[in-house]
């Protein structure tokens, strides 16, 4: 006689039940997770239709989610062109999509359309406009190269848009670049003649002219205007941007100081990072008349300035950029006891006004 003892499900059920059991408990799990399924995929009672609170402002599209029984979050914001500062850009869930009652919804609001200033790129190296448009998030589109003897090669002649008008993330540049003037000039000679016809002379060389000091050479001197003496000679051989400068007689009837008249060219310094606030911008001349403000105002960080000065005498122009001196151009050094104490102290103009 077998010892083994039967089956435990068999000693309290009968065999021919035990199939029917089992295929009962399958179908009852069946039907479990098919309702569980149902009740996750399918708006039961207690779900909410989420409308769209894209377009509304933030405090419209809070007050319409509370009123559905949800629950507002403001998740971020971003930058937009298309939707104004303050209204609602995007939100998840999204729209159509069924929530119980109680679910968080989350918002995007705009900040809007953040404006900057159009950075001066003029006169800098290609590779610096580069940079200067990379960190300002502007967009190089386009660039055109032409020769110029005012520009050195790769540098920067013109832009658009223009330096100081407003502009936005992405907004694309257009650059015209220098591809240098002639590898050399022969300089004209320009002693003799007035010095707006030297001016002229000098132009149609391609020469620049620099340092124009106006001397005054005492009874017997050359007429007022006439060039007396020109720093590189003529038929010196010069780069396109050296200068040539001028001594030019302040008339037969003028004693005194020597008037100097010279250009210069200042940048105020780029913005700190986060900051493109206006900063005051200042030029102030020293000479033999005194000190006084050439120039007195506003700039944007990064503009630049091209003044031509006008001085008596020892003279200096002095940068300054929210009071902090950034620069100092010494113009001109009147010779000790050039003229005598009596020519000196005579007071007349040197341009004979």
């Amino acid at each position: 006689m077998s010892t083994d003892a039967p089956p435990l499900l068999e000693r309290y059920v009968p065999r021919d039940w035990v199939f029917p059991l089992v295929f009962a408990a399958f179908i009852g799990v069946l039907v479990w997770f098919g309702h569980s399924v149902q009740q996750f995929l399918l708006p039961g009672p207690n779900t909410v239709a989420v409308p769209s609170f894209i377009g509304l402002t933030a405090p419209d599209a809070t007050a319409a989610i509370v009123r559905i029984n949800l629950k507002p979050s403001i998740a971020g914001h971003a930058v937009s062109n298309q939707y104004p500062k303050g209204v609602v850009m995007n939100q998840q869930p999204q729209a159509g999509m069924h929530v119980r009652a109680g679910r968080q919804i989350s918002l995007i609001v705009s900040e809007g359309v953040k404006t900057k200033l159009m950075p001066d790129l003029r006169y800098q190296s290609f590779r610096d406009a580069r940079l200067d448009l990379s960190q300002a998030h502007l967009t190089l589109a386009k660039t055109q190269y032409m020769r110029s003897d005012d520009i050195p090669a790769d540098h920067v002649i013109s832009q658009y848009p223009n330096p100081s008008v407003s502009v936005t993330d992405g907004t694309q540049v257009s650059l015209l670049i220098s591809k240098g003037g002639s590898a050399a000039l022969k300089v004209p000679d320009l002693t003799g003649l007035d010095v707006d016809e030297a001016r002229g002379a000098a132009a149609a060389a391609h020469v620049k002219l620099g340092q124009i000091v106006w001397t005054p050479f005492g009874p017997g001197g050359p007429p007022h205007g006439v060039v007396v003496e020109q720093r590189p000679s003529p038929g010196t051989l010069v780069g396109p941007f050296d200068t040539v400068s001028l001594d030019v007689s302040a008339g037969p009837h003028e004693s005194g100081y020597i008037i100097h008249q010279t250009h210069i060219l200042a940048a105020v310094p780029p913005a700190e990072a986060g900051q493109n606030q206006a900063l005051r911008v200042r030029f102030s001349v020293s000479d033999a008349t005194g000190q006084y403000d050439l120039y007195s105002g506003y700039a944007t960080p990064g503009q630049k300035f091209d003044l031509t000065v006008t001085t008596i005498g020892t003279s200096a122009v002095y940068f300054f950029v929210n009071d902090t001196l950034l620069g100092e151009t010494k113009v001109g050094q009147e010779p000790p006891n050039a003229y005598g104490s009596g020519n000196a102290s005579s007071g007349k103009s040197p341009h004979g006004r």
